[in-house]
């Protein structure tokens, strides 16, 4: 279905009465295909139905190039090439738009990657310290929420400034920064783009994604529906519907049975040792004890901690194997020291020894009690207790704070397990001019499906005191549409519901919203499918994403990958779960939310997760990083490793889409098949050879190809077949990238465009699919392109493919 060129009025209705039609709005379209760029990226959050034409997203990442986990622990493949000014992570040549950047590194803190430069069309327009950037200290337009720190971001920190350029765009960090991501957009020409100007502030837009609610421009004729949810299991209700065309752009619900219940949390400073380390501090006792007894609160997430306990030099405990337990959870152990080591001393020195760990081995805190009262404390980390205790360590591992919780009570836990049955169990279902594309789960649609908690994102919120969701995604249709709830649950559920749709006719190319939602146990070996798509054109636009896994949280090791037209490179090559969310370390300051993504939730088994299992639930609104499609998406994560870890996961991606597909494979030529290269007027120097290699993305099933190629420094010239009919179109190299930085110089039909750059290598998975944009002024009514290349480097492809795009 093609939803365009919209006209007429659009009402709700309540029983089947219908109401007055309100004055029709006519919504401005851009004069390009592109859709909003720069600021109006965010100001036009009204335009997110368009589908963009002549657009792609792309990521530079540091991914680990074989595919298995080094993404950025040594720092192996972060630097795409190194200059003067250090390390560079992210380039290209022709129109496009830098969109989110995100590090992490050191717990969080990016102090030591030093310097970032961003250069757009040769002009630098950031060359600053990362961290202060992130802090905030550069004011407008980079303030939060549009930068963020580590403690905003949860361990990863990032840049959500939209930054256009036509010409040319270079990100460089003075040091390697380990981790990173850089997500792009490419244009196929620069029509309507303006270079980025630092000195915009664009306060307007700080100001209103700091103000929440609906982010879209006002639209008159907005009208409401209000309706009373009374479900008994297994029913349906409809709470709104419309007719004639126009636009839903709320839908809140409150729902009083889905409590929120916060478990106790405290914040404690800490230290940890490694192997050949200790600690020893100095504590007051009772000299009238029989033993003394002593109680160390700690982290349990690391493992089998144990350490040799000395007093007054003489070795007489042990501290036992730490239980693995829940990350975000605190834990104490207990160790009675003997009154031979004790009895009659006011004070004693105490040396902790390390004898093993998964890992090292944490305090935080340390509690003395003798003759049956509590007779010191030791606070690990703070800058007064320390010294008074004349505490020391040796081989210290790690410092800092940590903010865990306790177990809840029964009462508790069987609120918050009632609440999750309401948030998973009642779905929201919404169709659209006779054709239902929305079926999720109210939590995970609103933004947190684990438990009631808040949401502030740029798109829905979640009042958790309240128990209200609301979201404010814009919903086109042509003819009317219908929003239903069905309980899927085991118990009746009542609420209330406010739809408001708006009057508002759209031309353009618009497609439905839609959302994608599955649940259900991970398969070994394969990723989590957010969203799989073909035979249609769209754009994905974010996802909710609810997990369940081991309490060592390894499954958050996963990379996202994101796959376009079934090219058999991915766009898009993550470096972990966490990361995606852009956060960093397992989420290590825990629960956080921002208008463009979160970590809603994380819970253990003491405070609502099922036993031996560690939830987290997180969120990630692509919409300047919006990923477009022709034909075909699969954008997946992968679940540990190398999809190593069993979990149970749920999802609800987001998307807008239209049931016809917009790029067509309209030839392909063959390199290397003299047939082949005859029928395509081929010329280029170059000698056959074959390659049998893999293209990067899935480590245990990696795809493969084994065929001829070229490598030339020489003039190339070939001709393909093109749609006559297209708005521009896509042309699409296979080649070996084992040589890095492959350049060419590229002119179709006559005319000299920008040249095609390819920054990426790979001398283990050598095989890559790279697109090149040509724009519709070139192309739009001819049959043929006539492609000729300059190398400036040696040049290597395989095959050259042509699509047209409608």
């Amino acid at each position: 279905m093609r939803l365009s060129a919209i006209v007429g009025a659009a009402v709700l209705v309540a029983g089947g009465l219908i109401a007055a039609p309100a004055q029709a709005q006519q919504v401005t379209v851009t004069a390009t295909a592109k859709g909003p760029v720069g600021w109006d990226v965010y100001r036009r959050l009204d335009r997110l139905p368009e589908l963009p034409v002549g657009v792609q997203t792309k990521q530079f990442s540091s991914f680990d190039r074989t595919g298995d986990n080094n993404d950025g622990f040594e720092g192996k493949y972060s630097c795409l090439s190194t200059t003067g000014q250090g390390c560079v992570i992210a380039e290209h040549t022709g129109a496009g738009e830098v969109q989110a950047i995100w590090f992490t590194r050191d717990g969080g803190d990016v102090t030591r990657t030093g310097t970032i430069t961003i250069e757009l069309d040769g002009r630098k327009v950031v060359e600053t310290s990362l961290q202060d950037v992130v802090n905030g200290k550069l004011g407008a337009p980079f303030a939060y929420p549009l930068v963020g720190n580590a403690d905003q971001s949860s361990g990863g920190v990032y840049i959500q400034v939209p930054m256009p350029y036509t010409r040319s765009m270079r990100v460089t960090t003075e040091h390697n920064p380990f981790f990173y991501h850089v997500s792009y957009r490419t244009f196929a020409d620069a029509e309507g783009v303006s270079t980025f100007d630092p000195a915009d502030k664009a306060q307007d837009v700080i100001d209103r994604l700091k103000a929440g609610g609906d982010p879209k421009p006002p639209m008159p004729g907005a009208r409401t529906h209000d309706a009373a949810i009374d479900l008994a299991p297994g029913a349906s209700a409809r709470v709104a519907r419309t007719v004639g065309s126009g636009l839903l752009s709320q839908i809140r619900l409150r729902l009083p049975q889905a409590v929120q219940v916060l478990p106790k949390t405290e914040a404690d400073e800490g230290r940890a040792f490694g192997a050949g380390g200790s600690s020893e501090f100095t504590v007051a006792i009772d000299p009238a004890n029989d033993g003394v007894r002593l109680t160390r609160r700690i982290d349990p997430a690391i493992g089998r901690q144990v350490a040799k306990i000395l007093v007054d030099g003489q070795e007489v405990a042990q501290w036992p194997p730490s239980k693995l337990g829940a990350a975000g959870m605190w834990a104490e152990e207990v160790v009675d020291l003997p009154a031979s080591a004790t009895k009659g001393k006011s004070k004693i020195t105490i040396k902790n020894v390390f004898a093993s760990s998964d890992l090292d081995y944490n305090e935080f805190t340390y509690w003395v009690d003798s003759a049956g009262k509590r007779t010191d404390t030791v606070d690990v980390g703070d800058a007064a207790s320390e010294p008074a205790h004349n505490y020391k360590i040796v081989a210290q591992t790690w410092q800092g704070e940590r903010t865990f919780a306790f177990p809840m009570n029964e009462d508790q836990l069987a609120t918050i397990r009632s609440a999750q049955e309401v948030l998973q169990g009642l779905r929201l279902r919404i169709s659209f001019d006779g054709h239902r594309t929305v079926d999720s789960p109210v939590g995970e649609f609103f933004g947190s499906g684990h438990a009631m908690m808040p949401v502030a994102s740029l798109m829905s919120a979640i009042d958790a005191k309240t128990s209200t969701l609301t979201a404010w995604w814009p919903m086109p249709y042509r003819t009317g549409a219908t929003v239903e709830l069905y309980n899927d649950s085991g118990q009746a559920i009542e609420g209330q519901a406010v739809v408001t749709s708006t009057h508002s006719p759209i031309a353009g190319n618009v497609g439905y919203f839609r959302t994608q939602s599955r649940g259900g146990g991970t398969t070994p070996g394969t990723s989590w499918p957010f969203l799989r798509v073909t035979g249609a054109q769209g754009k994905f636009v974010g996802v909710s994403h609810t997990m369940r896994g081991p309490t060592n949280r390894n499954y958050l090791e996963g990379d996202e990958r994101v796959y376009v037209d079934g090219s058999r490179t991915p766009q898009i090559h993550g470096t972990g779960t966490e990361d995606f969310y852009q956060a960093g370390w397992y989420f290590n300051r825990e629960t956080f939310t921002t208008p463009f993504h979160g970590n809603t939730a994380h819970l253990a088994p003491a405070t609502g997760c099922p036993a031996d299992g560690d939830c987290t639930g997180a969120y990630r609104l692509m919409i300047g990083d919006a990923v477009p499609f022709g034909s075909s998406l699969t954008f997946d994560i992968e679940h540990g490793w190398t999809n190593d870890v069993e979990g149970v996961y749920s999802s609800t991606a987001y998307w807008y889409g239209r049931d016809q597909a917009a790029a067509t494979q309209t030839d392909a030529l063959t390199v290397g098949d003299q047939a082949s290269e005859q029928q395509h007027g081929y010329t280029g120097q170059g000698e056959i050879t074959t390659l049998d290699s893999a293209f990067e993305g899935d480590f245990r099933n990696p795809l493969t190809l084994k065929t001829t190629q070229r490598t030339t420094d020489g003039p190339v010239s070939f001709k393909l077949r093109i749609d006559r009919g297209n708005r521009g179109v896509e042309l699409r190299r296979t080649g070996d990238q084992n040589l890095a930085g492959q350049h060419a110089e590229v002119t179709v039909n006559g005319h000299r465009l920008a040249d095609w750059v390819q920054p990426l290598g790979n001398r283990t998975r050598r095989w890559l699919e790279d697109v090149y944009q040509i724009p519709a002024g070139v192309t739009k009514g001819k049959s043929e392109i006539t492609v000729q290349l300059a190398p400036k480097t040696p040049w290597s492809a395989a095959s050259y493919t042509a699509w047209s795009l409608r």
